[in-house]
């Protein structure tokens, strides 16, 4: 009898063991697919053993201190850009993470194909920036910024740093032109 139940909930804990697999292509608050907000640059090795990693490291040159690492697959398409919180460190935490495949979705199915409505619909707008090239969308729900191009706006728009964009201002057909996850 004992074996039984015992052997029982064996097999219970490893079958729930399986179904809680993470998703390669998920975005959370507190990770993209297998990366997490504590994952370290020396991690992205065995994180991403079935891609390549391509890692730019910045000397003294005139790159100041950038320190990239571009994930591709092996087929060559780019899927991330990573941002360590420390350049030139592997024990250092990854701090930022670009989106640049679409396969990476929410689950809301917000992604690098997504609009500015879409992104409305789905999270509260924590807040809009105006920059130079571009209006910075903040959902703080996933730590998430998304630029939106200024050519995507009405043309008396593009060009006034000093104008407070408004939701309203920007078109609902307006695409993403960058996504990025900032922990």
């Amino acid at each position: 009898m004992r074996k039984l139940i015992f052997g029982t909930i064996a097999l219970s804990l490893v079958l729930t063991n399986c179904k809680n697999e993470q998703d390669p292509f998920k975005i959370e608050k507190q990770n993209v697919g297998l990366l997490t907000d504590s994952t370290k640059v020396k991690d992205l090795k065995t994180i991403f053993a079935n891609d390549s990693i391509s890692k730019f490291e910045s000397g003294e040159d005139f790159s100041g201190d950038i320190n990239t690492i571009e994930i591709f697959e092996k087929g060559g398409k780019k899927l991330l850009v990573l941002t360590p919180e420390r350049i030139l460190d592997s024990t250092s935490v990854i701090q930022g993470v670009q989106i640049v495949d679409s396969r990476f979705k929410t689950d809301k199915n917000i992604s690098t194909l997504s609009t500015f409505k879409d992104i409305a619909s789905a999270y509260k707008i924590s807040k809009i920036s105006n920059l130079i090239n571009s209006v910075l969308i903040t959902v703080n729900e996933l730590n998430a910024s998304f630029a939106i191009d200024k050519k995507e706006l009405p043309a008396n728009l593009r060009f006034d740093m000093k104008l407070q964009i408004e939701e309203t201002h920007i078109p609902d057909n307006a695409k993403v032109k960058y996504f990025f996850i900032i922990w």
